[in-house]
């Protein structure tokens, strides 16, 4: 199906990350946001309240995160489209709620503008520090999508894309942005809602006497049923049955997580999300995301300049991670070069599917700012000695 006509600002936009990330989840269909102050996420909120409205629409300011985190899947199981913006504290307070996102199977978005932490950290300032959070956070095993957008443009556009994985994989998406993509204004084209693809909600195809909530179809995600429809709707937090019945005993835990895995291992291509450059013939590739590829383009390019043989390997889709690309790259290549706004995070999966075929250069970096072109451009040239 399309996007919804009402929603959608068709045409060319100079707005920043934040806009654009609300745009685009009117554009997917978003139709109610839960969430509490916090910079540098704010303003995606703001505009949201301020545009939802006017096309059926509701903003709710919740008293916390906590609260945040949980009201916007009470309202996915009332029928709607719906999402949550933080930053690192925020964040840290949602993560219980989405590991019930996780075992529930609610599709939603959790958008999360990075910041320099920990604790309250650098409230204005730029970081990547809660990637491995994105993939670990609440306890348990499960499995999330996160992908990162690297310009306004990609905020509009990768936003869509979240609530169209998290409908398709009922799955919580995490949308890890970071404050300098988040306050960066650029200019943002927004194409009619015609060519915007939406993913619509799986729902129920069986009558309430035969449909049972939890029942996977043939690539392992449930259909969904909404609350007042006449079905049986009985969501916890508990290990449980295809009804959705408690079933607290070693063999449901397995099933139940298996397939909760399963159904995202078995999705790897389609889910190997990733912007690659002068891979055939590199000495050394750049791995980045986010804000930090975009310095990184400089680094390369400076590289590039010297004579040396530099790839491009931008992660779109983080989690699940592009484990063949990294795999299938380590033994063709000197080095991996893995700049990040943390004090290394991905590279730590990136040393782990290269298995020692390649050096492994991390370019770790606090956060507060950027990386300078400079200090990636001399882990390049360590990499191609």
């Amino acid at each position: 199906m399309h996007a919804d006509p009402r929603c959608v600002l068709t045409g060319t936009h100079f707005i920043n990350g934040d806009a654009a990330c609300c745009e685009g989840a009117l554009a997917a269909g978003a139709r109610f946001a839960a969430g509490y102050p916090i910079t540098p996420s704010t303003e995606i909120v703001e505009r949201f309240a301020a545009r939802a409205p006017k096309v059926g629409g509701l903003f709710i300011q919740m008293e916390d995160e906590l609260a945040s985190s949980i009201a916007l899947q009470g309202m996915v199981w009332a029928g709607q489209k719906s999402f949550t913006v933080t930053s690192g504290p925020g964040y840290s307070l949602m993560m219980e709620h989405i590991g019930f996102a996780a075992i529930t199977e609610t599709p939603c978005v959790f958008v999360d503008v990075q910041r320099g932490g920990p604790s309250t950290g650098l409230p204005t300032l730029p970081a990547q520090g809660d990637m491995m959070q994105a993939r670990f956070g609440s306890h348990g095993d499960y499995l999330t999508i996160a992908l990162c957008p690297n310009s306004p443009q990609e905020c509009f556009d990768l936003t869509i894309k979240a609530f169209n994985l998290a409908e398709k994989f009922r799955v919580p998406v995490m949308f890890m942005m970071d404050e300098c993509v988040g306050h960066m204004t650029e200019k943002v084209v927004i194409p009619a809602a015609d060519q915007i693809e939406v993913q619509p909600r799986r729902h129920a195809s069986k009558p309430p006497s035969e449909f049972k909530l939890f029942e996977p179809g043939p690539d392992l995600v449930p259909e969904m049923a909404h609350a007042g429809e006449g079905y049986k709707v009985y969501v916890t937090g508990l290990t449980h049955d295809k009804r959705g019945y408690p079933l607290m005993n070693p063999q449901s835990q397995r099933e139940l997580v298996t397939r909760l895995f399963d159904k995202i291992r078995r999705a790897a291509d389609e889910l190997t999300i990733i912007e690659a450059e002068g891979l055939d013939d590199a000495d050394v590739v750049v791995v980045s995301y986010g804000i930090t590829s975009r310095v990184a383009q400089r680094a390369i390019q400076m590289a590039r300049d010297k004579g040396l043989k530099v790839g491009k390997l931008r992660l779109i889709c983080v989690w699940p991670f592009p484990e063949k690309v990294i795999r299938d790259l380590a033994p063709k290549v000197k080095a991996l070069v893995v700049p990040e706004l943390n004090m290394g995070q991905v590279v730590l999966e990136v040393e782990r599917c290269a298995s020692g075929q390649c050096r492994v250069i991390s370019v770790p970096h606090p956060g507060g700012t950027v990386h300078k072109p400079a200090e990636i451009l001399a882990a390049i040239e360590r990499g191609a000695r």
